[in-house]
Formats: C-alpha cells, sequence, structure tokens
C-alpha cells in the first residue's frame, strides 16, 4: 500500500472530512509510484487505466492510500480510498493557482490510526 506523508494541517482536514482531496507534484518521482498503485501507464501524458490497460497491471479502483503525518512508523496516520487524476487544485486546500497535479480524489476514509 502507498504511503504518502501529509502535513497535520491537511491529515486533520482529511480525517474529518473536510478536505476531499490531496495533490502531488507531477514527477518521475510520483509517476512511478502513482503507476504501480493505480494500475496505470502513461501515454503521450494520458493516463490509460481500467479496461484500457494492460491486463497485468490494472487495478481496481478506488485505491487505499495511507496518509500519514510525519515519516515516523509511529506518526498518527489514515486510510482512505482514492481515485487519481490530472487537474488543477484549490489554493484553500494547498495548491497552486493554476498549477497541474496528481489530484488523488478522497472517496471514502477507511481508518483512521493514531488520532
Amino acid at each position: 500500500m502507498l504511503i504518502l506523508p501529509i502535513k497535520k494541517k491537511w491529515f486533520d482536514m482529511i480525517a474529518s472530512g473536510e478536505k476531499k482531496e490531496e495533490y502531488r507534484e507531477i514527477k518521475p518521482y510520483y509517476d512511478s509510484r502513482f503507476m504501480n498503485a493505480f494500475g496505470f501507464i502513461l501515454v503521450g501524458g494520458q493516463m490509460i487505466y481500467g479496461d484500457a490497460a494492460p491486463e497485468e497491471i490494472r487495478k481496481p479502483w478506488p485505491v487505499p492510500i495511507v496518509f500519514r503525518n510525519g515519516y515516523s512508523k509511529e506518526s498518527p496516520e489514515i486510510i482512505c480510498k482514492c481515485t487519481l487524476h490530472f487537474g488543477k487544485g484549490k489554493p484553500e486546500w494547498g495548491a497552486e493557482p493554476g498549477k497541474l497535479y496528481y489530484v488523488l480524489k478522497i472517496q471514502e476514509i477507511e481508518k483512521g490510526v493514531g488520532q
């Protein structure tokens, strides 16, 4: 399962249900992690997933993602079921205006640990 560190402010907002999206920069570091976690490939800058993706990499969406408030294994964490797309984020949720991100859309908060 993919574990993403997150600042306390955003962690608390997600845990409370207030924040419905989390953003990550579009760069090779996240390309490979999200491709593995969500079972997609990039073709011409587009995500190919589901029935269109090769069978050996397909994963059912939404995908469980761990958001951890810090880097320690003992840090509080929540598991959220998420979908993923490219898009612009909301500045009130930490995105820079007009910038494209990987957008993790939180569909459900599955479990919270250490809150």
